[in-house]
């Protein structure tokens, strides 16, 4: 059509009509499903459940796990129902002792004032909600009425107490809190006391501390076992270390959190040549402790997927002395640069140390270079003192 208008050349023009239909055709692998998402959601769907009973059995659990239009609307119906309920018994309790039809019913009604549905829905609202305008009322007429009002009473409360105790729950959620516990973008793999490990990087945005702050780390992949069952998300954990040691960690300023890769690690085999999204590879970071505030326990999660891990990289520093106090700059949070790293796995760098020594070397004259940089600078600078 376009060779037709003259807009593009007739040799230009490819049809599939060129295209060898013997010829097979290639499509490329999709990246590997999440686990759990970047902001902390599991990748989960359950179907196929058939006890759906169970969970009406917890049903404080399951009020708050609704979403929010349906909290509002049980909220709102859970008192409309109550209110036509009990209207309706006040207006049978009226109906039968004929206080609907004032000229024939007994001298002294039950509740005063009630001559109609509406005004037995009215007085409903006026017992649970304890109003009390004052225009109706329970006499000692009747004493079904007086059981009925306090019902109405206790019922009342039952229903405050679950729905408010609901909506505040779900208001101070512990994944609120976790909004500020931020993660890297990316996960890096390097150098760091002369031993191939696995670092990250996590902070928190809040004054309020988290208190007794632990991280977890976890690698997911498909594995087989010799029997040949296949496990297709098999857990691992991992031992994470930082700059105290062990999983506890005082998270008052962005800390990096790293992993010794050595034989006793997953990563043990891990190359370069491995980070890709082809790879099926998954490691889930677990950031779970209290909130200072509310004593609440909160827990924050993420995970990186091979292509997620930058090899040979390490974090730039963001915390720096300024004025007596240290300041954090969260602008370069997962900012990174390069660094010498060996390209091999941490096997092979167990079984050949000497590539060690190579980067030794290659460091030295990169470092040297720099020095005498530094020097030609500072032998060519002016000083601003120096007279003009």
């Amino acid at each position: 059509m376009l060779s037709r208008k003259g807009i593009i050349p007739e040799e230009y023009v490819l049809t599939r009509l060129a295209e060898d239909p013997t010829e097979p055709r290639y499509r490329a692998r999709e990246r590997r499903a999440r686990f759990v998402s970047k902001n902390g959601n599991c990748n989960v769907a359950h179907k196929n459940i058939r006890e759906q009973g169970r969970f009406l059995q917890d049903v404080f659990t399951t009020l708050v796990d609704l979403k929010w239009p349906y909290t509002l609307l049980i909220f709102t119906m859970s008192f409309l129902c109550s209110w036509l309920l009990f209207a309706m018994v006040w207006w049978l309790i009226a109906f039968a002792h004929g206080d609907l039809a004032p000229g024939e019913g007994a001298a002294v009604p039950c509740v005063t004032s009630i001559h109609s549905f509406s005004s037995a829905f009215l007085f409903s609202i006026e017992v649970q909600v304890t109003i009390g305008f004052g225009g109706r009322m329970v006499t000692e007429e009747c004493p079904l009425a007086i059981l009925i009002l306090i019902v109405q009473n206790i019922v009342g409360l039952m229903i405050n107490a679950i729905m408010l105790g609901c909506i505040f729950m779900k208001t101070a959620q512990a994944h609120r809190r976790a909004e500020t516990l931020i993660f890297s973008k990316h996960a890096v793999i390097a150098l760091r006391h002369s031993r191939l490990c696995f670092m990250l990087r996590v902070g928190d945005l809040r004054k309020s501390m988290i208190i007794s702050a632990t991280i977890h780390m976890q690698v997911v992949r498909k594995t087989t076992s010799p029997e040949g069952e296949v496990v297709p998300l098999h857990q691992v954990d991992i031992p994470m270390e930082n700059g105290v040691g062990g999983n506890n960690i005082f998270l008052v300023a962005p800390l990096i959190i790293y992993h010794v890769i050595d034989a006793n690690s997953p990563l043990y085999d891990l190359a370069p040549c491995d980070l890709h999204h082809h790879q099926d590879l998954e490691i889930i970071v677990i950031l779970e402790g209290v909130v200072e505030t509310t004593g609440i326990t909160t827990q924050a999660r993420t995970s990186y997927l091979a292509d997620e891990i930058l090899w040979g990289q390490r974090f730039v520093p963001i915390v720096a002395e300024e004025d007596g106090r240290y300041s954090v700059d969260y602008s370069k949070f997962g900012n990174t640069i390069k660094v010498p790293t060996p390209l091999c796995t941490a096997r092979q760098l167990d079984e050949d140390p000497s590539l060690l020594d190579v980067l030794t070397l290659a460091r030295g004259p990169l470092r040297k270079r720099g020095m005498a940089m530094a020097k030609a600078k500072a032998k060519f600078s002016i000083s601003p003192d120096s007279p003009s």
